[in-house]
């Protein structure tokens, strides 16, 4: 090959990085970015709720609620992956199929009957979380692992025309992201937690 062949070669090897580079930029998306959270490593990034990642995992709960699915919802639920790494127990990942995958679904089919028959008319509007969150260090609530965490968030919808509400009992973070860990109270699954008209009152801080 010539040697001013080999120099349009080159060039064009170039470019066409340059405009892959370019269009993974403008995508948003990161060279390496694994799709599971869980198998990156924690950090003490706060987490915000002004984000479209946040919109977009809450929009996924309600959309869950909604359908009166597990699956659909599970973008918004604490990774699993993460999890393993986080619970200082005998058998985490049972734990976190049975005990919490468990009380997740029964929890959303008991916000699903709260909407009613007319599930699909109603409206998300937002979750608002309180700030009095807590860093959670390791060794505390059988936890290796440290995280944020923010009790008694609201999830505010509208129906019939009327601003409802209800609580979101628990939200941890991994790597600067909220993750539903409990939607109704740990020991009372396949309830609402704190359902109201209006955007209702944050819950009492404090927990795990």
């Amino acid at each position: 090959m010539g040697s001013r062949r080999l120099e349009r070669v080159a060039v064009a090897t170039v470019v066409a990085a340059a405009v892959f580079l370019a269009a993974v930029a403008g995508s948003g998306l990161a060279i390496g970015r694994t799709s599971d959270p869980g198998k990156l490593p924690q950090t003490r990034a706060l987490p915000s709720t002004s984000t479209r990642g946040f919109r977009a995992q809450m929009t996924a709960l309600w959309n869950g609620i909604v359908a009166d699915s597990l699956q659909p919802a599970m973008p918004a639920f604490f990774p699993r992956s993460a999890y393993l790494k986080v619970k200082q127990i005998s058998d985490p990942a049972a734990d976190y199929r049975d005990r919490l995958l468990g009380a997740f679904g029964a929890d959303i089919r008991a916000a699903h009957a709260l909407l009613g028959r007319e599930a699909g008319r109603a409206t998300f509007l937002y979750v608002s979380v309180p700030r009095q969150w807590a860093w959670i260090n390791p060794g505390h609530c059988f936890n290796r692992i440290g995280y944020w965490h923010a009790p008694g968030s609201r999830l505010v919808y509208r129906q019939r025309g009327q601003l409802r509400s209800f609580g979101i009992y628990s939200l941890i973070s991994w790597r600067g992201e909220w993750y539903v860990v409990h939607l109704a109270e740990f020991d009372r699954p396949g309830t609402v937690y704190e359902p109201a008209p209006g955007r209702g009152r944050y819950g009492p801080p404090g927990g795990c």
